[in-house]
């Protein structure tokens, strides 16, 4: 089998997810190219050892400007914090390398718009990893919007809520510095909403949006930065919270449609709350992260008598997309392996030279709509998206 090499840069929540991912994706699915995990790069030598040891990486490297001109390095995943994406991905693609990245594109529109231009003209394929599209009762929902079954769509409610930040102890991790995470839920939570939204509904031309900063300081903890917290706060230390805690935005999408998306970090209960509603002239769905496999649906063509929302378990092989691979129908599948069906799509587009979405277009997109979100809070009016 022919194969194509990966180097990761992140060895931390998503440098595990896309760790699975890669190393899954040739076992489950018939694959013509197979990725190999060559190297793992990360910035403390002791902790990225025992990382490529539990995943399978061959060689790690602490400086990532190596790993990506390295000639053995095909592929480079980027899982690293967001401040770090523009300078990788541009580094990766001026060398030629196909790039896997994580969401949010960039810190803003203007990076990203580079990383797309750039990511074109060099030819590469580019990949923004929005995982939650290959869910298969997402899709399902795109087959039932593309086969007419919804009609003319009027309504999208959109949510993305969690709660880990709940507690004013949390300490301050890179997360909630604006110079690391570029915003807080507009950029992490809603930038996921937004992909389904555009995914599902179409572009968006008008943006309203307010956020609010619910804790406005925190403990420092020993590596603000890094993401990491032993426990250890240095005594009474704090620091500024740059980034909004919430973000609640309304639209108006190309086709007409209205819509409204909800991000929070302050909504105790929900852990990863990932939610849609769509509502149409002949019918509308739902769907509900936590509840991943299943999808809901509304039709106006039942019969009066018998008409309500039926839910629909995703897991009937010869229906939906991915499902076939992975266990018989009624057997449910998890968030990881919404990163094995990127991965089987990215493989198959870089080695035909053909394109993947969300690709860094969508990124740039989707950035546009955040940015603008983020203006429309600071000023207070509407923002029209060009």
């Amino acid at each position: 089998m022919k194969t194509m090499n990966v180097g990761i840069v992140g060895c931390r929540f998503m440098g595990k997810a896309h760790s699975n991912a890669w190393s899954q994706a040739p076992r489950f699915f018939a694959m013509d190219v197979k990725p190999v995990l060559k190297v793992a790069c990360g910035r403390h030598q002791e902790t990225l050892t025992a990382f490529a040891e539990r995943w399978g990486w061959e060689q790690t490297e602490t400086d990532w400007k190596k790993m990506v001109h390295r000639d053995d390095v095909d592929i480079v995943d980027i899982s690293a914090p967001q401040y770090l994406h523009y300078e990788i991905a541009m580094e990766a693609a001026r060398a030629g390398k196909h790039i896997f990245c994580e969401k949010p594109l960039a810190m803003d529109v203007k990076q990203a718009r580079e990383m797309y231009e750039l990511a074109e003209k060099k030819g590469i394929t580019h990949y923004l990893n929005h995982n939650y599209r290959r869910c298969p009762a997402v899709r399902l929902a795109r087959r039932l919007i593309d086969e007419g079954r919804i009609g003319r769509i009027f309504h999208w409610r959109g949510a993305y809520l969690q709660s880990w930040i709940v507690d004013p102890d949390f300490p301050l991790t890179w997360h909630l510095q604006k110079e690391f995470a570029g915003s807080g839920p507009q950029g992490d939570l809603n930038s996921h909403s937004l992909d389904l939204a555009r995914y599902l509904v179409g572009d968006i031309t008008k943006v309203s949006c307010m956020t609010a900063h619910f804790i406005k300081e925190r403990p420092l903890p020993d590596e603000a930065a890094s993401g990491t917290f032993s426990g250890k706060v240095k005594g009474a230390d704090k620091g500024k919270v740059t980034v909004e805690d919430a973000a609640f935005m309304t639209v108006e999408f190309a086709n007409g449609a209205l819509g409204s998306f909800e991000a929070s970090r302050f909504a105790p209960g929900r852990k990863n709350w990932n939610y849609f509603e769509i509502y149409g002239s002949k019918g509308s769905l739902i769907f509900d992260l936590e509840r991943m496999n299943e999808l809901q649906f509304f039709s106006t063509d039942d019969p009066a008598h018998a008409q309500g929302f039926r839910t629909i378990l995703a897991t009937e092989g010869g229906q939906h997309e991915y499902i076939a691979n992975w266990w018989p129908p009624g057997h449910v599948i998890g968030y990881e392996h919404e990163f094995v069906h990127a991965v089987v799509d990215f493989m198959k587009a870089a080695s035909t030279h053909t394109k993947i979405e969300p690709n860094f277009y969508d990124g740039m997109k989707e950035m546009e709509v955040l940015d603008a979100g983020l203006r429309s809070a600071e000023t207070g009016k509407m923002v029209e998206i060009a």
